[in-house]
C-alpha cells in the first residue's frame, strides 16, 4: 500500500470503527478533478447501502477537518464484494488456498500481474503458484491484490 494511503488509513479507520464496521482499506485514484477516494468497509453481517452512508458522513467530516487532499475528489464508501481487495498481511493469511489477482509495483521476471492460487506466507513473502510455478512475491512490492471470486 503507497505510504499516502497508510496515512488515510490510519487517520480513517478510529472513525469508521465508530460506526461498528472494519475499515479493510483505502485506495486513492488521482485523475484531476475526477480523484477518487474509494474506503473499503466491512462487518460480519455484510454491509448495506446505509451502512455505506454512516461512514461517508462519519469520514467526510474528518476530511473536512484535516483536510489531506488538496485537489477535488469524489469520496466512496464501498464493501468488498466477491472479488474482496487484500491490503494488509491478515487479509492475504485469510484466504491461503483460495485464487489471487496480484499486481506488483516492480516487475518479477519481467512480469507485474500475476493470478495464481495463494499457497503460503512465509514472513512478509507470498507464495502464489501460477501455473505449476511458484512465486515468491513480496509483501511490501505489492501495488494491489483482490480474491478471485470462486463460484463453485
Amino acid at each position: 500500500m503507497a505510504k499516502f494511503e497508510q496515512k488515510l488509513t490510519e487517520m480513517l479507520r478510529p472513525a469508521v470503527e465508530e460506526t461498528g464496521k472494519e475499515l479493510l482499506g483505502v485506495e486513492f485514484i488521482s485523475a484531476g478533478n475526477n480523484s477518487v477516494l474509494r474506503l473499503f468497509i466491512d462487518h460480519e453481517n455484510g454491509i448495506n447501502v446505509d451502512d455505506c452512508a454512516e461512514v461517508s458522513r462519519q469520514v467526510g467530516a474528518i476530511l473536512d477537518v484535516e483536510d489531506p487532499i488538496s485537489s477535488e475528489y469524489n469520496l466512496e464508501v464501498s464493501s468488498p464484494g466477491l472479488d474482496k481487495p487484500l491490503f494488509d498481511l491478515e487479509h492475504f493469511q485469510a484466504v491461503v488456498g483460495e485464487t489471487i489477482n496480484v499486481k506488483l509495483s516492480i516487475p518479477l521476471n519481467g512480469r507485474r500481474k500475476f493470478k495464481g492460487e495463494l499457497v503460503a506466507i512465509e514472513n512478509d513473502t507470498l507464495i502464489v503458484a501460477v501455473d505449476g510455478i511458484d512465486y515468491e512475491l513480496v509483501f511490501s512490492n505489492v501495488d494491489k491484490a483482490n480474491l478471485v471470486a470462486n463460484f463453485e
